[in-house]
């Protein structure tokens, strides 16, 4: 009975699917987050909101069609008081209840707007607002994919740095286990050894440290990819292939104008434009137009109300002309807020530019600057693994003492960490100007 349950459980596993880790390339997960991230569906649903606005503000302009249907039951029929000379008692008021004791009603009407210069208004500004929405969701695009982008980027350098301080250890221990055996020969003094222990545990420090910082920047990837945090995943790109694409396909050209915060600001100006116009054309009249056609019953008995003859029908057409005369100013007040609103947006606009064209001398030079460091620094850090490498050399033969040694290992940690800080500057000045110039998702 065991093994019959044995060979069940061995193939259940067996056709069991395994979930396979995912490796995702930097475009990839770009991908993976325009088709994913909360926020750009956010904005894809602030867009067909704007839509269904487009569609409600029509309909103001459209005819509006609707029923009535009441019923009354009066528990006592209202009292009516006419002068008596109708009745042959002049100088006296004589009352009486007039009605019945039920009346119900029922009835269409239809209105329709003719002329109404704040809707023309409204009816444009609803479309262009469309438009904007969808600028909006570029934007959220254009945020998702630097966020992604910058954790990608972050995730290579780390798994960089994790696998050169793992070389490190690596030597670290194989110095320590050549030092120890001529320690145990009386060929070096324990000093010497204590030093290399003393570079060792720092190597598995500074692993540890590069351990934790790459399953963090791992974490923060998926999250701006918004990919499940409990499943993993792995990088298939190169960082040096990276780097190369970041210092050598990025191109200079690109226009400030193409930035996505001025084409927003520019757009956000137009709106304001048709909010002075809807205040200008609230000067001018309203026409409506009315149609209504209804039927009224009136009896005693509410069994009635199933006979034609109790009820009685009336049709009604009309116009309306609302004509505005004064407001004690309060319409030109509202034009003039209108017109400094857009005074406003223009310096506004003024500004964003002088600061763009600031950062684009800005991140241009940031740009050069990180192309000529990074050269620099990989040659630095393949000098300080050189002279690194000779004095491990020169250590197992009795010829440097560890205290060099452990001076080397530190002048190579240094040239690393420049290096990575390099790849990162790099990096960050693509960035930079990619946004700059509005080509991130393009």
């Amino acid at each position: 009975m065991f093994r019959i349950l044995s060979a069940i459980i061995l193939l259940i596993f067996a056709f069991t699917p395994l979930k396979a880790q995912q490796a995702f390339s930097l475009f990839e997960a770009q991908t993976h987050a325009l088709e994913n991230a909360e926020k750009i569906k956010k904005a894809q649903v602030e867009y067909q909101i704007a839509r269904k606005k487009v569609i409600e503000t029509r309909a103001i302009g459209l005819p509006q069609i609707s029923g009535d249907i009441g019923l009354q039951n009066f528990l006592a029929i209202p009292v009516q008081v006419v002068d008596g000379a109708f009745i042959g008692q002049p100088g006296e008021f004589v009352s009486f209840r007039a009605g019945t004791e039920y009346m119900a009603n029922t009835g269409l009407s239809v209105n329709q707007l003719l002329f109404d210069g704040s809707y023309i208004v409204a009816l444009q500004v609803s479309r262009f607002y469309q438009k904007f929405v969808a600028d909006n969701i570029e934007k959220s695009k254009q945020e998702v994919l630097f966020d992604v982008t910058q954790a990608y980027e972050l995730a290579l350098v780390s798994r960089e740095n994790k696998v050169f301080l793992d070389s490190l250890v690596v030597s670290s221990q194989e110095l320590l286990a050549k030092q120890q055996h001529f320690f145990d020969l009386g060929l070096i003094p324990e000093e010497d050894l204590d030093q290399i222990k003393y570079a060792l545990l720092q190597a598995k420090t500074n692993l540890s440290s590069a351990n934790y910082a790459y399953d963090n920047a791992i974490a923060l990837l998926k999250m701006m990819m918004a990919f499940p945090m409990e499943q993993d995943i792995s990088l298939s790109e190169s960082l040096n292939d990276l780097v190369k694409s970041s210092s050598v396909s990025t191109s200079l050209e690109g226009s400030i104008y193409e930035n996505i915060d001025l084409q927003l600001l520019n757009k956000q100006k137009q709106l304001n434009e048709y909010d002075l116009k809807n205040k200008k054309m609230a000067n001018l009249p309203k026409l409506n137009a009315s149609f209504g056609h209804m039927y009224n019953f009136f009896s005693d008995e509410l069994r009635d109300v199933t006979n034609r003859d109790n009820w009685f029908d009336q049709t009604f057409i009309g116009l309306s002309l609302n004509i505005p005369i004064f407001s004690s100013g309060m319409r030109w007040a509202q034009v003039q807020q209108a017109k400094l609103v857009l005074e406003q947006d223009q310096y506004n606009i003024q500004e964003l530019e002088r600061g763009l064209k600031m950062q684009e001398i800005q991140y241009r030079n940031d740009f050069q600057n990180a192309k000529a460091q990074i050269i620099l620094q990989k040659e630095n850090v393949s000098l300080a693994q050189k002279i690194y490498q000779n004095a491990l050399n020169k250590a197992e033969i009795g010829k440097e003492n560890s205290l060099v040694v452990t001076q080397k290992y530190q002048q190579l940690v240094s040239a690393q960490t420049q290096y990575v800080n390099a790849m990162l500057d790099i990096f960050n000045a693509k960035r930079n100007l990619d946004i700059l110039y509005n080509k991130l998702n393009k």
